[in-house]
């Protein structure tokens, strides 16, 4: 088995909150489903105890057997959207800065 990478020792603890949340989500969701782990196992093309780690939210489980839990649930779209540009509020504030610092009015001293 290869070593973990770096960044599951790094790991933030809201990413991993995050990652419980979204696990613990999925489960829940299969349940309300009433279909049993080895059969999304098999929708999923994982193996039983890959499934339950993710549904504990285990960082080391692929991202694309998350991605496609959430396409089980029909909820790909939310993924999607993750990152999207315009929802990036740090990002547009930077721009919104670095525009005001562009047209300011420049003050000069007479003398």
């Amino acid at each position: 088995m290869s070593q973990p990478a770096q960044a599951l020792h790094a790991l933030p603890p809201a990413v991993a909150t995050a990652l419980r949340k979204l696990g613990a989500d999925l489960a829940t969701a299969r349940q309300r489903r009433r279909q049993p782990l080895k059969a999304w196992a098999q929708r999923l093309q994982v193996s039983v105890p890959t499934l339950m780690r993710m549904e504990k939210g285990d960082a080391r489980v692929s991202m694309a057997v998350y991605a496609t839990a959430l396409w089980l649930v029909n909820r790909h779209a939310a993924l999607a959207e993750a990152a999207e540009p315009r929802l990036d509020l740090a990002a547009l504030e930077a721009e919104v800065a670095q525009a005001q610092r562009r047209h300011a009015p420049r003050v000069t001293s007479s003398t």
